[in-house]
């Protein structure tokens, strides 16, 4: 199955894996804000036990370095594609608020990225990725 749009989700090589996976998880939890429409219906199993409802397509993840993730930014916004964002001070906040205050604080050409998520029509995340490989 061909999806119309793509989601995609860049996230800095350098980090520990720890990082990586806590970066992909609130990255696509900002998708999934954003689009309701991406989740598929709630899962069962023959047991009839009941689990929770995924984003119903593929995320396709990209590693990339800072400038980089600073070009993908630009890419998207320039595009008039609104991504979620991850910065390194993130990992020093210990709830919501205090990360969009990390956030606030910098302006975006000097945001310390370490990852970004967008959902968009194919041929445009296309563009925004281009040149980036597969994380690895």
């Amino acid at each position: 199955m061909q999806f119309d749009t793509k989601i995609a989700v860049v996230i800095r090589n350098d980090l520990p894996a720890w990082q990586k996976l806590n970066v992909a998880s609130f990255l696509t939890s900002g998708v999934a804000a954003a689009f309701p429409e991406c989740i598929g219906e709630a899962y069962e199993d023959a047991s009839e036990t009941k689990y929770l409802a995924l984003i119903g397509q593929p995320i396709l993840i990209y590693g990339a370095d800072g400038p980089a993730l600073s070009r993908a930014l630009d890419r998207a916004l320039t595009r008039n594609v609104t991504p979620a964002v991850y910065t390194e001070d993130m990992f020093k906040t210990t709830h919501d608020a205090a990360n969009r205050e990390a956030v606030k604080a910098v302006s975006r050409t000097d945001l310390n990225l370490v990852g970004i998520a967008m959902r968009a029509e194919r041929k445009v995340i296309d563009k925004i990725v281009d040149g980036l490989k597969f994380h690895s």
